[in-house]
């Protein structure tokens, strides 16, 4: 396949261009800047495009099998405004994927958050893909727009189009600032590590199965016009103290790992898993 992809310097758009150059696939990677580096070493390179969305030209979009876009504002907290974040995830985004539809790009795989469900997520045991987007912060309620001006588009122009609602993704080339990097650099340099008690229970998929699931979505043939929306996990309920647990044993960590002396933030969701296809 012929990929355009966007984020390819971020966390899952770097794993995702290593499996696809590896499956022998083609890859045209949007970035920024010819500094940004990917967050994790590439076996090879994808043919890097650096420009914003709107420098994007229809020369760039030419004999494209399908568009992923992964690439994300403001992802992590803090998240910015709810202006910027609506203008880089949405507005500008957009207008890339008319670009595109306009040279004759017809399939188009997009990367969500389970977090557009925001309190509707706490209403089901299991969140369904149909459940209402109710979000409750600036960056999810963008991507919640982005399902639905995307979804649109997808009917307005009959693309095939998955929208991807990914769950608690972890791995490689993850922010820092996150848990399981966290963790993980408390355990290398043989330090303590304090939590919550660890009650909350999540789906952790492991960043290098969302690429496999993200790239095999590549190859399905969707019906135009009809967008699909789904959710992306394992299917696999997992507290975050026996996640935790489980990799502090498997680093071998010498420190303690101190359950239970970090409060709840507030508002914290106990459960938050997805009912999968």
């Amino acid at each position: 396949m012929r990929i355009f992809l966007t984020g390819g310097t971020g966390f899952i758009g770097s794993n995702f261009i290593n499996l696809a150059l590896e499956e022998g696939h083609s890859v045209r990677a949007l970035r920024r800047k010819k500094t940004s580096k990917p967050r994790i070493k590439l076996s090879k390179e994808p043919m890097w495009i650096t420009k914003s969305y709107l420098d994007i030209e229809k020369v760039d979009l030419q004999d494209i099998d399908v568009l992923v876009h992964l690439a994300a504002h403001s992802a992590n907290v803090p998240y910015d405004t709810l202006e910027n974040c609506i203008k880089y995830n949405v507005i500008e985004p957009l207008k890339m994927l008319r670009l595109a539809e306009s040279v004759g790009v017809k399939k188009y795989i997009i990367a969500g958050s389970c977090f557009e469900y925001g309190i509707s997520g706490e209403k089901f045991d299991y969140i369904p893909s149909d459940a209402a987007l109710e979000p409750t912060q600036t960056y999810p309620a963008s991507k919640a727009l982005s399902s639905i001006a995307f979804g649109q588009f997808a009917r307005e122009f009959a693309l095939e189009m998955s929208y991807h609602r990914i769950f608690q993704v972890f791995g490689e080339g993850e922010d820092e600032s996150r848990f399981w990097p966290s963790l993980r650099k408390a355990a290398r340099v043989g330090e303590d590590f304090s939590m919550t008690k660890g009650e909350q229970l999540r789906d952790f998929i492991n960043v290098t199965e969302v690429a496999i699931k993200l790239l095999e979505a590549c190859a399905h043939s969707r019906t135009p016009g009809q967008p699909v929306f789904e959710n992306l996990g394992t299917g696999k309920a997992q507290s975050l103290a026996d996640f935790a647990q489980f990799w502090w044993t498997k680093w071998n960590a010498k420190g303690c790992l101190k359950i239970g002396q970090v409060p709840y933030r507030k508002g914290e969701v106990m459960s938050y898993l997805p009912q999968l296809l």
